[in-house]
């Protein structure tokens, strides 16, 4: 924002504009810095293959049965329309298709706890332990930010299961018949309704209302809509698309972490969690100096 106050004379009539870009850019960043941050912490890793490994096969038998029996009959009737350019729509309107047979049957049920603990553990990473305490469990004495994960005392949502956004997500397949400007249109608007659900799990933290939610959510639209974009681009990849969806939660969590210290909220270390000690050692089956796993399915 300073450099921009900053601009010479003759360019400040650019001012708005270099600001929506700025602005556009360093939300579009945010999916890509998670999948370096996930990347580089392999404490992560046991979070996707003790669950979403076996989602990401199902998922290519999925996408496998859609090459092999709608790509071609979708592209040689697309091929009438757009010419050369009927392979990419054709490719967009399959991973399109793929992409809400998986959310049916598996994002909404299966994949959100994991998206929860990963945005958790990367706020306990920068310091945000403060946030996160009220809501869940913490065992500050763990080797790691996954460990420190206990049982969330509250209900504990990523992203809400949304029919809406599912019907949504097929009523503009479609778009993808339009030559050239279909694709990208597709794309964004879907991304623009994905990247709105980006910081559900951050405003569940601060307690926030409906209402509060949506105003936030209208400060930040324009930076939603394209972090939204790079996050859709990223799950219509086939096989890794379940694997983007944590580095996309990852960077969601970057971002919370950035707005938090803007907002001027310092890193707050978690209180002690003696207290709880009682509690825990009802889990039978736990060792009670090791903290248990955030979940009943174990997925560290």
């Amino acid at each position: 924002m300073e450099s921009q106050n900053r601009l010479p004379r003759p360019l400040q009539p650019l001012k708005r504009p270099i600001n929506y870009v700025s602005r556009a850019l360093i939300a579009a960043s945010y999916p890509l810095r998670g999948i370096w941050y996930f990347l580089r912490h392999p404490v992560y890793y046991p979070l996707f293959l003790g669950r979403l490994l076996p989602l990401s096969i199902m998922s290519f038998l999925v996408y496998a049965i859609l090459f092999t029996f709608a790509f071609l009959p979708q592209y040689a009737f697309l091929a009438l329309f757009h010419g050369w350019g009927a392979w990419i729509n054709a490719v967009v309107l399959v991973l399109g298709e793929g992409l809400v047979i998986i959310q049916g049957l598996f994002e909404g049920f299966f994949v959100d706890e994991c998206r929860v603990d990963v945005f958790d553990a990367t706020l306990l990473d920068k310091g945000l332990d403060g946030l996160v305490a009220p809501h869940r469990l913490l065992f500050p004495d763990a080797p790691s930010s996954v460990k420190k994960l206990g049982k969330p005392t509250s209900a504990a949502v990523y992203q809400p299961w949304s029919l809406v956004q599912i019907v949504e997500l097929v009523l503009c397949l479609p778009l993808n018949l339009i030559p050239y400007v279909g694709t990208p249109a597709f794309i964004i608007i879907t991304g623009a309704r994905l990247g709105t659900f980006a910081h559900y799990r951050w405003f569940d933290l601060r307690g926030l209302t409906k209402k509060e939610r949506k105003r936030e959510v209208r400060s930040r639209r324009w930076e939603y809509t394209w972090f939204g974009t790079v996050a859709m681009l990223l799950e219509l990849v086939p096989v890794l698309s379940l694997f983007f969806l944590l580095t996309s939660t990852t960077g969601a969590a970057l971002w919370t972490a950035k707005l938090e210290l803007q907002a001027g909220a310092p890193p707050v270390p978690a209180a002690p969690a003696a207290p709880e000690a009682p509690v825990l050692g009802e889990a039978q089956e736990h060792d009670p100096d090791e903290p248990p796993p955030p979940y009943v399915d174990n997925p560290v």
